[in-house]
């Protein structure tokens, strides 16, 4: 049985490319704490990871750079496998 793909090392050069880019979360926008790493960045919500636009579950590529993003790991188990972007909820005071 082959070993889980995301400990390879295509997949931690992806992740290492993704992360020197510095971007912001694409799904909320706001800055990602790159400092955070080892076993910190496994539990902090504002901890990078890889997220990617066309979920794994839904056919995305693991090694797609065109799938690959920067996300906070709490917007990222947020969104799950969803494709769709949030929409603001309208506010209920008229």
């Amino acid at each position: 049985m082959a070993g889980n793909p995301r400990n390879g090392r295509p997949y931690r050069r992806l992740c290492a490319r993704q992360r020197s880019l510095g971007l912001p979360c694409w799904w909320c926008g706001h800055d990602i704490r790159y400092d955070i790493t080892g076993r910190d960045a496994g539990r902090h919500p504002d901890a990078f990871t890889l997220d990617h636009l066309v979920p794994l579950s839904r056919g995305g590529d693991l090694l797609d750079p065109a799938n690959a993003r920067s996300a906070h790991r709490r917007c990222n188990s947020a969104r799950g496998n969803r494709t769709s972007i949030k929409q603001p909820r309208a506010s209920r005071r008229w």
